[in-house]
């Protein structure tokens, strides 16, 4: 199979009648490239008017183990043949409690822990939010500008990616005090690392604790390892470190975000390995059931609800997202991803440095493992984002047969199936390339 292969530039007639439909039919929400998928295998998708197209979107990272992964397809059948669905947490069922003791014992640290089942990021993180209150008896929390954590009330007020995000929702969940991420490559403090000696995590302390956020009333600091949707923003190394710090020092939970860098999708099994840092609570979704939506909520034993009742769901843990979830587990330990992951992302990161030096409008190349990024600017000199060209680039690759997902205000990521082939990875960089080679015309 040629790979790509454009057979018509898309999104083709087939792909626009389908596109007509959704907007008469579906709610306005997220909509990137024009693409209209009718299957896709691995890192490997064929569009409804017979394009072939490399997958550099995975889902936004929940295809880690690549699309309808053989593994993960029989598990969910296997499943779907004994049973679907029991009422959620009210009975019992093994292949629930199966992924909950995985979970438990796969995550960092070597403490007793419990975990909640959830069908989503935003879910895992709104009972992130009930566990730290009823743990803590506190009520409020600190998040970071830029950082996404999900769409409902609670999770919204966490959020700080987009103001059209929170605008017209006002208010949310009280309580959230916001500070800058460590984002070096625009700092808000115009400082320099390592010089800077973590003064955007040091500020916490000595002046938000001091005014509007008194660390007794605060049950937790809530980060993303790496932010997202905020821009795949890295932070420099030891600054995790210092956050766990100042939040053990201060008697507030850790809660960390790993929806979109959990699972090997960063080189380590869970982004904040990246750290010595241990969490009090991580939340995990997205990649965790392979395609198939589940969330799951880790947290220390003896900080768990005291009666049944108080928080619970309908479909967390639903035995289908469960076996494709030990499904994924298991692929991910047999084929070895988390280190191919490492190994493939320096691989790309090379590459990427490369175009880096060769077009003038790539303001910075970041990234972990294969959760790798660019950021475009006007000029290397003031930096200033560009996101039109950033958004045409995007349209230019779908159109040549790579789908890239943006992100932050000019930023594009690409992140792969971890199990991606090397030569269609190259492929898939070879297009990206002649993106930017176009752009530079």
């Amino acid at each position: 199979m040629k790979v790509p292969d454009i057979k018509v530039t898309p999104p083709g007639p087939k792909a626009r009648a389908i596109i007509e439909r959704d907007r008469q039919f579906l709610a306005t929400t997220t909509k990137a490239a024009p693409v209209v998928v009718k299957r896709a295998s691995g890192s490997i998708v064929e569009d409804v008017d017979g394009n072939v197209l490399i997958d550099f979107a995975s889902g936004i990272s929940v295809l880690n183990v690549g699309s309808a992964h053989p593994k993960i397809v029989e598990a969910i059948r296997r499943q779907a043949g004994e049973f679907t669905h029991f009422a959620g947490t009210d009975f019992y069922y093994d292949i629930q409690t199966e992924l909950a003791e995985r979970l438990a014992k796969g995550t960092p640290g070597k403490h007793r822990k419990k975990v909640f089942l959830s069908n989503s990021g935003t879910e895992a993180n709104e009972a992130a939010l009930k566990i730290a209150k009823h743990g803590t008896k506190k009520h409020m929390f600190i998040a970071f500008l830029r950082s996404f954590h999900g769409r409902t009330q609670g999770s919204l007020a966490l959020t700080a990616s987009k103001a059209k995000q929170r605008a017209g929702f006002f208010p949310t969940m009280p309580g959230v005090v916001h500070v800058p991420y460590a984002y070096c490559f625009r700092c808000p403090y115009k400082l320099t690392y390592p010089s800077c000696d973590f003064y955007c995590a040091n500020i916490i302390e000595e002046t938000y604790m001091e005014t509007i956020a008194p660390p007794e009333d605060v049950a937790g600091i809530v980060v993303e390892p790496v932010q997202g949707e905020g821009g795949y923003v890295v932070p420099p190394p030891g600054w995790m470190d210092r956050l766990a710090k100042i939040a053990k020092d201060n008697d507030i939970l850790l809660i960390d975000d790993e929806v979109q860098t959990g699972l090997g999708r960063t080189g380590k099994m869970w982004g904040i390995e990246h750290s010595k840092a241990v969490p009090d609570i991580l939340t995990t979704a997205k990649s965790l059931g392979g395609g198939v939506p589940i969330g799951a909520t880790v947290y220390p034993a003896d900080m768990d609800f005291k009666e049944y009742g108080i928080h619970s769901n309908t479909f967390g843990g639903n035995p289908i997202a469960a076996a494709a979830s030990l499904a994924t587990l298991d692929v991910i330990d047999a084929e070895g991803l988390v280190a191919r992951s490492a190994k493939l992302g320096e691989h790309m990161a090379r590459r990427l440095d490369e175009m880096k030096e060769r077009y003038e409008f790539i303001g910075d190349r970041r990234g972990l493992g294969m959760m790798q990024a660019t950021e475009f600017v006007t000029d290397r000199k003031s930096l200033k984002p560009d996101p039109k060209l950033r958004d045409a680039i995007e349209k230019d690759a779908v159109e040549h047969g790579l789908i890239l997902l943006g992100c932050g205000e000019s930023v594009l990521r690409y992140i792969p199936p971890l199990n991606i082939p090397q030569e269609i990875l190259d492929a898939g960089l070879d297009v990206l390339e002649g993106c930017f080679r176009r752009a530079a015309k």
